[in-house]
């Protein structure tokens, strides 16, 4: 596959980002003509990373690469800082994660770039935080998206949020209270994009749900989140899929695995396009 770091000024962030996009490559028994050429679209994986990560987590750490060469597909990975993929408005000269995914990296993606614009041909994933940013954006946005997978996250009941209680992580402590602050207070916050667990029920009987994918380890430390986000979606009728795996905790070799169980979910089978070596 070709490997593309592109670095640009963001309107919607308000500062130079990078984003990493890995393109299909050129099979071997094409002339560049024949292949530059075509105007083929391709299909596109849009793929998050977590909290204190960045664009290059899952070319570093995982094997996307060769998944994306196997379904000959293109995927694109932004960089979100901590922002839980919202709008941070008061944040410096205004950091709008939510905004910057929709009205510019898509219209710079499908604009430069051989990539498919049709809602089946566009799939969001993302691990954690990143599980949260794609629940959040395929809640948001249904009609961009033919299907979302949400790897070690889940949504949650803000209602029972309680900014006093502590996490034993202390940053994360931080965030919650800071995102809570950057909504104008808890009234602001449950209005947000972040609260999919109370949209939910309308986007169901709405039937424009992209198709969903949650998976987590049962030794994650968000496996009880995850549980009883699991027992809602029951109670409310969701119909989504979920999976666990023995031994996993929060942690990449769960995220490998499991980025290629969520390709199979979204039905991208085999190409054999792309060059093996």
């Amino acid at each position: 596959m070709a490997l593309l770091h592109f670095n640009f000024e963001s309107e919607y962030l308000g500062n130079n980002t990078e984003i990493s996009v890995i393109l299909p490559d050129k099979p071997r028994g094409l002339t560049p003509a024949e292949f530059y050429g075509s105007g083929k679209k391709y299909k596109v994986l849009w793929l998050l990373h977590g909290t204190f990560g960045d664009h290059t987590d899952w070319i570093r750490k995982s094997n996307i690469e060769l998944y994306a060469c196997e379904k000959d597909l293109v995927v694109v990975m932004p960089s979100g800082l901590n922002s839980n993929y919202v709008n941070w408005p008061s944040f410096a000269t205004g950091y709008n994660a939510w905004d910057y995914l929709f009205e510019e990296l898509m219209p710079l993606i499908y604009g430069w770039f051989p990539v498919s614009s049709r809602r089946e041909d566009n799939f969001i994933a993302g691990l954690s935080m990143g599980g949260g940013g794609a629940m959040q954006y395929a809640a948001g946005h249904p009609e961009k998206f033919a299907a979302a997978a949400i790897l070690s996250s889940a949504p949650s009941n803000l209602h029972e949020l309680d900014l006093n209680a502590s996490s034993g992580m202390p940053a994360f402590d931080r965030r919650q209270k800071n995102a809570v602050e950057n909504f104008g207070g808890m009234e602001g916050y449950l209005n947000s994009p972040v609260n999919v667990w109370d949209r939910l029920p309308a986007l169901i009987q709405s039937g424009t749900l992209p198709r969903l994918y949650f998976c987590c380890g049962k030794n994650d430390f968000l496996y009880d989140r995850y549980q009883k986000f699991k027992d809602y979606a029951r109670e409310i009728g969701l119909p989504a899929t979920f999976e666990e795996a023995e031994g996993y905790t929060h942690e990449w070799r769960f995220w490998d695995l499991f980025i290629q169980k969520a390709l199979t979910f979204f039905g991208l089978g085999e190409s054999g396009q792309g060059n093996p070596f």
